[in-house]
This record gives C-alpha cells, structure tokens and sequence, in this order.
C-alpha cells in the first residue's frame, strides 16, 4: 500500500513512523512534512490551504490512500474534492468538519442530538455577549471561546465580569483571533477532570482507540496562558472499560448517527475533548482529526496493522469495533521555543537527538523543525515531542523527561510535570 500523509507536525510525524511499520505499506510520503519525517519517508511540497494542490499530489504519486493530518484541509472540502475524483482520503467532508471549524455549529449539532454538554448561549456582537453576562445565568467562573479556528488558543475561562468583558472585546472587538472571534459562545464552567477520547469512524460504525489526557496550559500546574499542547499521556487511568462503553454509546455514537442523518459525511478520526463531571462525561468539544501531541502517545499504543484499519475506514467498511493496543503506558513532553505561545524566535540550532534516542523506550517526533545545511533548527513554537513507553506511568514519565533533557537549543522550555496527573494510578 502506498500512502500519502498531508501535515507538517509532530502529530504527522507520528502518523508516518507508525505507519511505515506495518508490513503491508511499502511506501508513505508526507507533503509538507518536516526534518524529522523527511528521516524516514519521502516528503514533497504542497499547499495545505489548497485542496486542488494535494490532489494533484495524490494523483501524481498514485497513493492508495490520503490521510489528512491537521483541520485546515478538511475545513476547505479537501475530502469532497477527492471523492468526486474517486479517490480514497480519510478525513470528514467539509460539513461534517464544522464540528470543529465552528464552536456555535458544534453546541446547536450537540443540542439536537442530545449529547451532554454544557450549557451556552450563541453571541453574535458585543452587545449581545455582554447582555448574557449581565444576567449572570452562567455565574463564574465562565467560559469565553471564538466561533472559528484559532489553533487551541480561542478560549478564555474567565473568573469575573471585569475578566469576561475583556474577553469578549479581545475576540470580537479587536479581533485578537481574527474573523473566528467574530462571533462567540459563551458557556457554563464545568468541574471536573478533562480526558481525550479518539474514535475512526467510516461514517456508521466505530473503533475507540486508546484514551489520552493533554496538558493546555503553558506551565506547571496548568498555569499560563493556553497552547496548542504542551504534553500528553495515555491511556487515561480515568477511563475504565464501563466508563469508555458508555462514553461511545452516549457521545461517540449519537454524533456519528447525527452527522449521518444531516448528510455531512464523516469518515475519519474524531477527538471528543471531554470534562468528568460529578454528573457524568460531558463534551468540552470536538475536533475532526487526531490531536496533537495526543497523537504522540496514541499511535505508539496501537499493536497490529493500522493502515488496513485506515484504508476501510475511508472505504466505509470498518470492519470491527476494537484495536489491539499494548499494554505499557506512554508519555510525551512537548519541548517550546521560548516565549510560546506568543512571540518566540526561530532558527536556533537543535543538539541531542542521538543522546534522546538513546535512552530506552524513547522516540522523538518532529513538529516546528526544518533543516539548514546539516543542521536542525527551530521552526516553530512547539518544536519536539519526546515521547517514552514504560511499565508504569512513573518510569514513562522518567524515561521521557531524560530524553528531553538530553535535547538542547536557546531559548528551550518545557513542562515539568507532564504525566504527574497519573502517578500512583493504574494504567
């Protein structure tokens, strides 16, 4: 099988060394990948704003199957373009990727489809936003987050009016996120532990892959401002078998026999962000991809051949409801350019992935890297994600953070307590 893989990412990267251990695929290329992924499969240029551009790659290349790694694609109708062309992508039609692509979309879908979320109101100007806020309806602390795409960061959990009113003027008045914040929602704050829960989907039925649990925030404590992630670990000692049973037959399945029943096609991975809440588990929200740097410590967990699992489930012919997973835990540390997720410097030269590699159990994908001359530099804010197995979640976590340590570059930062959140637990 020979496959081609659209993203740039650590998640990308992931994907393409996961894949390219299955004995079935000979061949996997990534557009536009990076330095660490152009290691180990073939890369190529693409535009990934640009559906006509990674058809075109596809064709050229004959790639049996298309995986689509980030939400930008799937958000300009990369998967409807390839299937009026009949050819094989896994990732959800446009409309369906509006599960992601539009908060408000996502609360009114989660409304009419009875999927237990928190209570919100729709915000369509300033005025309005700040109407909802007089009524205190929500109490405090309140969440604030931007209609559209803003890479993780377009959400604000506000723990006064003063706050709150800040908020809103930052989305919707000076466009801090741009055209996402044009409109809001603003909804209730739930209490509890969050989780990430993954299905593949071929539109019908489902296979739940291993649960994960992310770290937003940007320092210890989860202090700081929000990031696009700055660590995962999984499973979720959160997340026993009844629990999961449950979670697919009151979220997972009800959203895919929804999009189903509105017509908006849905074949792919879906990401359910949820909160345990003393009530139950209650949608914080969705994406339409694997996560990042969830991706990190998933893949690795998955035993058996993924990419046949792929290919039918773009086919829309799952055939079981279950993957085999192994059994030891994983930990990923996100290592940051400094001053992420604002204003941070790039081009600085990255030692130590030997020294990484070396230390057993661990494996470092790539995110914001790019090669110059025989050296490997920053290009972006989260640059690495150090991922380690281990028998428990302590020797994981020990294992990862002495990989991290033996990586080096001006201005590196990272978490000190990825994975700390399940010491002590169960895996």
């Amino acid at each position: 099988m020979k496959l081609l893989v659209i993203g740039s990412g650590a998640r990308e990267h992931a994907l393409v060394w996961r894949l390219a251990r299955d004995g079935g695929v000979r061949d996997v290329v990534c557009a536009p990948g990076n330095a660490g992924i152009e290691s180990i499969a073939r890369v190529a240029a693409v535009d990934q704003g640009d559906p006509d551009s990674m058809l075109a790659l596809a064709e050229h290349e004959q790639a049996d199957l298309t995986i689509i790694g980030p939400e930008l694609p799937l958000t300009r109708g990369v998967a409807d373009l390839f299937a009026s062309r009949g050819r094989l992508l896994l990732g959800p039609s446009r409309l369906a990727a509006e599960l992601e692509s539009s908060k408000a979309f996502a609360k009114d879908f989660m409304a009419r489809h009875f999927v237990p979320t928190a209570r919100y109101q729709v915000c369509e100007s300033p005025d309005i936003a700040l109407a909802v806020l007089a009524t205190r309806e929500f109490g405090y602390p309140i969440v604030i987050k931007a209609d559209g795409l803003a890479a993780g960061k377009g959400v604000v959990i506000a723990t006064d009016q003063l706050n709150a009113s800040l908020a809103i003027r930052g989305m919707m008045v000076e466009r801090r996120f741009g055209d996402a914040g044009a409109r809001i929602v603003i909804e209730e704050f739930m209490q509890g532990q969050e989780v990430s829960v993954f299905a593949l989907t071929d539109g019908q039925r489902a296979v739940l892959l291993p649960t994960a649990q992310d770290h937003k925030r940007a320092f210890d404590g989860d202090k700081g401002p929000n990031t696009g992630g700055m660590g995962a670990f999984a499973p979720s000692p959160l997340v026993d078998d009844t629990l999961l049973d449950h979670i697919r037959d009151t979220i997972i399945l009800p959203v895919i026999e929804g999009l189903r029943a509105e017509g908006r096609e849905f074949r792919g991975f879906l990401y359910a962000g949820l909160m345990l809440t003393a009530d139950g588990p209650r949608v914080v929200e969705f994406n339409v991809r694997l996560g990042d740097p969830e991706a990190q410590v998933v893949l690795p967990m998955i035993d058996g051949e993924l990419a046949p699992l792929l290919r039918d489930a773009a086919a829309g012919r799952l055939g079981q409801d279950s993957c085999r997973v192994r059994d030891w835990p994983r930990v990923g540390v996100v290592l940051a350019s400094a001053g992420y997720p604002e204003k941070y410097e790039t081009g600085k030269v990255i030692n130590g992935f030997g020294a990484a590699a070396s230390v057993p159990g661990v494996v470092v994908f790539h995110a914001g890297t790019a090669r110059r001359g025989h050296e490997i530099v920053t290009a972006g804010g989260r640059v690495l994600t150090v991922v380690a197995e281990g028998q428990d979640y302590r020797q994981a976590m020990s294992r990862a953070y002495e990989g991290a340590h033996r990586i080096s570059f001006d201005g590196a930062f990272m978490r000190k307590d990825i994975g700390r959140k399940a010491i002590g637990c169960r895996p």
